[in-house]
This record gives structure tokens, sequence and C-alpha cells, in this order.
């Protein structure tokens, strides 16, 4: 099959916001990729997009979701030295053969891919100044969704889980913000303690899922409660359309990153940190009444952007 070689135009913007929520992750670039791997005897061709360190190929430019999906946060590049628009992507259990629809493409993905994966735009002397503008752009954009990520994963505590369906007691990781507390109990907590943050993950009503309860908005502050259900290896989180997630932390993280930062995980002991902070530096300097509430509303947070 033919690799179409002309410009790519992007996938419809309607399919674009579905994989974007499927996904969870931001879109980098995107366009036309053959693919083979090494055991295989031809390419095949994908519309592939870069979300994040992550590239997922679709069997067709208009399709929601992903055939195939590839994690190249620890990949290396490997360049055909007979066709600039050929590469090989090493990873820790396999080799993927690559090929753009020409050596212009062929730059620009392997430039893209090691921007993300190295952190660090490619000294390629034969990339345009605009195509280094655009890396140096996505480059930053990644930094900040990894910084934002971390903030929400070095919070992880080790906590005892929930009995699985089959009773049998597991330790795993759980994530800080979460609290064997009722509804009603998650509510008291978010209202009374705004600056620790405003999504609380805890046990569902059965015992053996999962809820997330936010608030949200300044002025007028919203209670919204999501359903996690637990299904053999993966959370679902029950919205409009059902978001399949491989652990609880990547659920926070979903709901972290689809709001772009304005859900924040409540951490007693970060917000016990801030106060602490704030008291010492209060016996120094006296914030007038102004400040303090601007200073209210930054640790209240912003609205809530809609995740259904």
């Amino acid at each position: 099959m033919e690799q179409p070689v002309e410009t790519p135009q992007p996938a419809p913007r309607r399919i674009s916001q579905e994989r974007q929520r499927i996904t969870g992750l931001p879109l980098y670039f995107q366009g036309y990729l053959s693919v083979r791997h090494v055991k295989s005897q031809e390419f095949r061709v994908y519309w592939t997009e870069l979300r994040g360190t992550v590239l997922f190929f679709y069997d067709d430019k208009k399709a929601p979701t992903y055939s195939q999906k590839l994690d190249i946060s620890a990949t290396n590049i490997y360049p055909n030295e007979n066709d600039s628009s050929q590469f090989i992507l090493t990873l820790s259990n396999e080799e993927l053969e690559v090929k753009a629809g020409n050596c212009e493409y062929g730059k620009e993905w392997k430039g893209f891919i090691l921007t993300v994966a190295k952190l660090s735009v490619p000294p390629d002397e034969l990339l345009l100044p605009e195509q280094l503008k655009r890396m140096q752009e996505v480059l930053e954009k990644e930094k900040k969704r990894r910084i934002m990520l971390d903030d929400c994963s070095t919070a992880s505590l080790n906590n005892e889980s929930l009995p699985s369906k089959d009773d049998s007691s597991t330790v795993t990781a759980m994530p800080a913000c979460f609290y064997a507390v009722s509804r009603k109990e998650a509510i008291e907590m978010l209202e009374k303690n705004p600056s620790c943050g405003n999504l609380i993950l805890r046990p569902g009503s059965d015992s053996k899922n999962y809820s997330i309860t936010v608030r949200h908005g300044l002025n007028v502050p919203c209670i919204k409660h999501y359903r996690v259900m637990y299904k053999g290896t993966s959370y679902i989180i029950e919205l409009e359309r059902k978001v399949t997630l491989a652990s609880l932390q990547d659920v926070i993280n979903y709901f972290v990153t689809q709001t772009h930062g304005n859900l924040k995980p409540f951490v007693m002991e970060t917000c016990h940190n801030a106060l602490q902070m704030a008291h010492s530096s209060e016996s120094k300097t006296q914030k007038s009444p102004a400040e303090g509430q601007r200073h209210k509303e930054e640790l209240t947070g912003t609205p809530l952007l809609q995740l259904s």
C-alpha cells in the first residue's frame, strides 16, 4: 500500500477532540507513517499522532480510536543512511522500521519524536528555523505536562488497597489523595480545606469500586462525583463516554490534565506544610485585606473544565 505524499491535513476537529478525550494526551504532531515490525514482510500505512510520549496508530484518518500505540519515552532513532525518509525506532523489547512520505516529513518526525523522548530539540542542521521553532514549542509544553504529572505522582503514598472482588488482600501504591471516607465526609474535607486541593479519591458505595469527588468554582463552588469502576486490571471512569485507564494514579492524572491543572489532588500533608509556611511568613509581613483576598482566591483555584 503506497503512502500518501501530499501535505497531510489534520484530522477533522470532532475526531481530534474525541481522540484527545480517549488518550488524555496533548497532540504534538500528526501525519501518515508506514510502519513495519522486524518480523513483518510489508509496511503498513497508519494515520499517526504523537501525543505526549506515545505514538498512536489509526487505521484510518477519521477513526476515533487507535488500533495500536507505542510508548517512545525511552526510544532511540537510527536513520537510514540511504533514505532520510526512513528510520528505525529501537525500544527495550522491539525495533520498528518507520517510513515517512518524503525526506522532509522524515526529518520532522524524527525531530519531534526526539524532542519529547529526550526533552531536547535535536541539533539537526538540516531542520528549518520554522521547524525548530515548533519543536521548541512542543518541548515547553511537554516539560510543563511532566511537571504537572510529577507534582501529582510524587505525592503518592503506599496505603492498603480496597478488597478486590475475590476478597484477596493486596497492597498497592494508592494516590495520595485517596481517603477512606464517605461522600459526605469528602465534601466536608473539600469545603473546610480548600487550600489542600479540590479532588478526593474515595471508596465507592459498594466498597469494591471507587469514586472521585471534586469541588470547583470560585464564587459559587460546585460539588461533583464521578464513579470509577475496577475491571480486572483496569479502571473505567464513568463519564458520558467511558475512559479506561491502567491505574488509579492514571485516573487522577487524567482529571488533572483534562482540566489543565484546575483540579488538584487533595493532600492534607501538603496543605499543612503550606499553612505552616504561611503562618511563619505572616509574622514577618502583614498582608493588606486586598492582598489576603487575592491569596485566598489563588488557593481556592479556578473553574473546572467540563469532563463530560
